[in-house]
């Protein structure tokens, strides 16, 4: 027999009855029940109970074993008696008799607990993540991880694509964040960066000629860490493909995307074609360009209804300035006094001035702004949204660009509130058409609104007429239950039109070919059409898991400080080391 198992905790079934069994693992829990004791013996694959009584010469060193002790125990595979049967455990039906016990490795005390899913302090699960990841869930989350990326890599294999690997020391790259530096030893006071996303590497080998590429790509950002978003480090599904329109890319990946969401949603619904909606319509529609399409509330703007009307707060602030709009938040089944101020409260506590409501019932429409536009008018609004009797609706005032952000918060507070969402679906869809520019009020410049790199909507001759906050981009988004799941664009390849897309942004021809000098001169050399996107495999797991944070779904995440408290990382170099590479630490600004 092997020297520590036969079989393992998820293994014996009741074909194994009668026979001895060897199982190593660690002890999930001990329950005495009166000189029986009860030992659950938990390996990666699952528990297996193992019981022992006084009669046992194993009895004395069972009475010693703890919590989370490593030990090997053999004995006889018995059948449970059938009210002691657990239809929950594989391995349920049978229980090992102990005959013989050693242990490999006893626990201290532990920080936390392993046993149950308590809630306990964040900084204590990190520091003793390795006792943290055998906790049931967040262990079981790790290995639907794994489980998810395998299936990503079949589907890109079954569809033509090649997995290639790209550098990881290379050079800044201007992807929306900070890099992570590493100083060169050999090159001192110069300095390598970590990749942001593979992007110049993977348009280098469709120049090259490899025509579909990809990988499960390590990135990093030097970001401040979010709920969906690890300071540090992500993976994402990276890919590339040769001779592409965007609709190639979004016919060819949705696939994908709908496959794995299908093969690991647990019997929730998926959605079977996306919907591709343009940047300004989501905006409009949803006040969001990720939004949760499981709500289905629509905003819409009525501002007509309130123009000359007799609430002056709106009419007035329309008839001074002609980019000013209302946009109406529908809710259904809304249509209480109660409700009504509870959301006009929640947005005041958001610092706005409030939330204008109207809520329906007998026919007519009831509050404030009712009363001072009237009943034609507010007979108009109910059939425009196409409200009824216990229904409600919200109003926002201003110039859409300032305001959207807070009407898409409202719509998801209000289906919420209401248990309008569908929890049940994965609700995905393409978001298209994004601004090529932005305006960046703070530096008084334009910028890139999304990939630097990707090929504006009118080519070069859209770059050279017009107003450029005006041009949209060949660029998308994948969104699902309102995250972004998936980003990408096809590219500009043209190395004159390059450089006009980034003199928009101040940067010189020799700017383009001093930072970005290998995609420049790779372009005058034959460079196909070619398009892509990223998916973020963090994301996709954290929702295909059911959880908010992605501490969740990591191995060992750092904290919100962007701290490993595991390895004490990042920590001071030594002298020696900073000798090595020329660099000196001056003392932290005050």
């Amino acid at each position: 027999m092997h020297r520590y198992r036969s079989h393992t905790c998820a293994g014996l079934s009741a074909s194994d009855v009668g026979n001895t069994a060897r199982l190593s693992g660690w002890v999930h829990r001990v329950r005495d029940h009166g000189g029986l004791l009860f030992i659950d013996l938990r390996d990666h694959y699952g528990i297996t109970q193992c019981v022992i009584d006084p009669d046992s010469p194993a009895f004395k060193a069972a009475e010693s074993v703890r919590s989370e002790w490593v030990i090997r125990v053999d004995g006889e595979v018995k059948a449970r008696t059938p009210e002691t049967v657990n239809p929950n455990l594989p391995t349920g039906a049978i229980e090992l008799f102990i005959r013989e016990l050693e242990v490999l490795g006893k626990a201290a005390e532990l920080p936390l607990p392993v046993f149950g899913e308590p809630d306990y302090p964040e900084d204590t699960r990190l520091r003793y993540r390795f006792i943290d990841l055998r906790r049931e869930t967040l262990h079981a989350n790790i290995v639907k991880r794994t489980k998810i990326i395998t299936s990503m890599r079949r589907r890109m294999h079954d569809i033509g694509f090649a997995e290639y690997s790209t550098p990881i020391l290379t050079a800044s790259s201007p992807e929306g964040a900070r890099d992570f530096l590493v100083p060169s030893r050999i090159h001192q006071g110069k300095f390598f960066a970590l990749p942001q996303a593979p992007q110049q590497y993977k348009q280098l080998l469709m120049v090259a000629g490899f025509d579909r590429y990809f990988q499960i790509a390590p990135c990093f950002r030097d970001e401040d860490p979010r709920a969906d978003r690890l300071p540090g480090e992500f993976y994402q599904l990276d890919l590339e493909m040769s001779f592409v329109t965007q609709e190639d890319v979004w016919d060819t990946m949705e696939p994908v995307l709908r496959g794995v969401f299908e093969e690991f949603a647990e019997g929730k619904r998926v959605t079977q074609t996306f919907p591709r909606i343009p940047y300004d319509v989501a905006l409009r529609k949803y006040g969001s360009d990720k939004p949760d399409l499981r709500n289905p509330i629509e905003m819409q703007a009525v501002t007509d209804h309130f123009r000359d009307s007799g609430f002056k707060v709106f009419a007035n602030q329309i008839a001074s300035d002609p980019k000013v709009e209302v946009w109406a938040i529908p809710a259904p089944s809304g249509g209480s006094r109660a409700f009504c101020d509870r959301m006009n409260a929640w947005a005041q506590g958001q610092g706005q001035p409030g939330l204008g409501y109207i809520f329906f019932k007998d026919g007519q429409g009831s509050g404030p702004v009712a009363k001072n536009i009237g009943e034609d008018r507010t007979a108009a609004i109910r059939e425009q949204l196409g409200l009824a009797d216990g229904d409600a609706v919200f109003f926002v005032l201003g110039r859409p660009e300032k305001f959207y952000k807070f009407a898409g918060e409202a719509r998801t507070r209000i289906g919420t509130e209401l248990n309008l969402v569908d929890t049940e679906q994965f609700a995905l869809c393409w978001i298209v058409d994004f601004p090529f520019y932005e305006w960046n009020e703070d530096e008084k410049q334009l910028e890139f609104a999304h990939n630097p790199f990707s090929m504006p909507q009118g080519g070069r001759e859209a770059l050279e007429s017009g107003d450029p906050l005006a041009i949209k981009a060949f660029q998308y988004d994948a969104v699902c239950n309102g995250y972004e799941i998936a980003s990408g664009s096809i590219r500009n390849q043209e190395p004159e039109t390059m450089v006009a897309a980034f003199e928009k942004v101040g940067l010189s021809r020799q700017d383009v070919e001093d930072r970005f000098g290998g995609l420049y001169r790779a372009f005058q050399y034959g460079a196909p059409p070619h398009g892509g996107m990223a998916a973020g495999v963090d994301r996709v797991v954290m929702l295909l898991c059911g959880v908010q944070n992605l501490r969740e779904i990591t191995l060992f995440p750092m904290n919100q400080q962007a701290e490993d408290l595991l390895m004490n990382a990042p920590s001071e170099a030594s002298p020696k080391q900073l000798r090595e590479l020329g660099l000196r630490v001056l003392p932290p600004q005050k």
